[in-house]
């Protein structure tokens, strides 16, 4: 019995010694939106499934460490020392303290807002706290959230004009089938998001 309580009380240890080690150095954790077919996947990454699908998932959330190079993804492994709620409630927190920051978008008459080009601007739409400003930006009760790829996002109100829904739709479309500039796939849907959280999605 005691073994047991003293093995707990070790991984716990090394849970904060770990923890630890992510708050003193850059290495945050943060959620990562991938598409269903990532290759992580197969590699043992952690993840969270956002949009299911018959065979699987369509999106899901990943969970990396940001370090210099390159983002470090945790994997299974990590779940020997690491707790799968700590790490997801520390992802998260991480996300709602990044300054993603959400603009008017110029080429859709500021009826739209955005986030574009920092490392989590698709990822804001995890995050109720930037949602929530969302909505206040758009004065919207429902909103459509288009996250293409990687670092994009473009949000309407869902009551928004229908020359706005077009503009917003062709953006989309457009950054989905555009790759020169690098950035990861995420899903080819409009997510419908409602008091801060997601509601349901629309695939295109």
């Amino acid at each position: 019995m005691s073994g047991t309580l003293h093995g707990k009380e070790k991984s716990q240890e090394e849970i904060e010694k770990i923890i630890e080690q992510t708050k003193n150095s850059d290495q945050k954790i943060y959620p990562i939106l991938k598409p269903g077919n990532w290759v992580g996947l197969k590699a043992g990454a952690l993840s969270s499934t956002l949009i299911p699908s018959e065979d699987g998932a369509e999106v899901v959330i990943g969970y990396g460490m940001d370090t210099p190079d390159n983002f470090v993804f945790l994997t299974k492994k990590h779940l020997e020392t690491m707790d799968a709620k700590q790490i997801t409630q520390e992802a998260f927190e991480n996300l709602a303290n990044c300054d993603t920051g959400l603009e008017f978008v110029e080429a859709l008459d500021n009826k739209a807002v955005g986030a574009n080009g920092t490392d989590f601007s698709s990822e804001t739409i995890l995050s109720r706290t930037h949602m929530l400003k969302a909505h206040a930006m758009l004065d919207a009760e429902e909103l459509l959230v288009s996250i293409p790829r990687r670092t994009c996002m473009t949000i309407i109100s869902r009551q928004a004009d229908e020359d706005t829904i077009n503009k917003f739709a062709f953006l989309h479309n457009h950054t989905w089938e555009d790759d020169s500039f690098g950035n990861a796939p995420i899903t080819n849907s409009f997510f419908i998001v409602k008091d801060g959280s997601i509601v349901g999605h629309i695939p295109l």
